[in-house]
């Protein structure tokens, strides 16, 4: 990697295992992360899909010592919102922008046209490994993380409100699921790790259904 001494970085942050391995990867590759950003529903204040509520995501941001930018959006103007997200950002002296995206192709199209448009390095920390290696390595690194939402067609209920283990990884695996969940079979929240300068004391609240997408289960975390 070239240059990373001079790249001032953003990294696009869920709160959940992905975001937070390609920040440890790239803090770890001697990155300069300035800022975290997170884009959350306007209407309830949560992250989409992942159900964590934008507080929770402050605190992390807090515990890891990483000033968090936050841009809430309608269901209608994602996009509009995305693009102001980038004018922010290079008004604030950003060159870089970083994401978790693993193998979906269309899905890093989509942010890599964008943020190339406006005259951003593009970093993908994460791209191309398999699933399995990399959320074994997030493991192995001592992260700790909860099941925030289960996809239900594909996933088992059963598994809301688990620690990621790398038991919870074989039955994944065997359940023929992707390892990380990139196509939405689950989702998670990190609350312990080496970049925490102190653990999350979450708290499982209740479950409950996605409003207006009943096949998402959702867990409730608490402070």
């Amino acid at each position: 990697m070239e240059h990373v001494q001079t790249e001032r970085c953003a990294l696009s942050f869920s709160g959940g295992k992905d975001s937070m391995l390609a920040l440890d990867r790239a803090v770890r590759q001697g990155l300069q992360v300035d800022y975290l950003f997170t884009l959350y529903e306007a209407t309830n204040n949560r992250v989409r899909f992942h159900g964590v509520h934008i507080d929770l995501i402050q605190a992390q941001a807090d515990a890891l010592g990483i000033p968090l930018l936050k841009y809430p959006y309608q269901s209608n103007d994602f996009e509009a919102v995305f693009l102001s997200t980038l004018n922010d950002l290079h008004q604030r002296g950003i060159s870089t922008i970083l994401f978790g995206n693993i193998h979906l192709a269309d899905v890093r199209a989509w942010y890599e046209q964008r943020t190339n448009a406006i005259g951003f390095i593009h970093r993908e920390p994460l791209w191309g490994e398999p699933p399995s290696a990399l959320v074994c390595e997030f493991i192995a690194r001592g992260y700790l993380a909860v099941l925030t939402c289960i996809e239900l067609t594909h996933s088992n209920p059963a598994w809301l409100g688990r620690t990621l283990t790398n038991t919870l990884v074989r039955a994944f695996e065997q359940a023929g699921i992707d390892a990380c969940g990139e196509r939405g079979e689950y989702h998670s929240f990190v609350h312990v790790g080496p970049l925490f300068k102190k653990p999350l004391p979450i708290r499982l609240g209740q479950t409950y259904l996605m409003p207006g997408n009943a096949r998402f289960l959702l867990q409730e975390i608490n402070l």
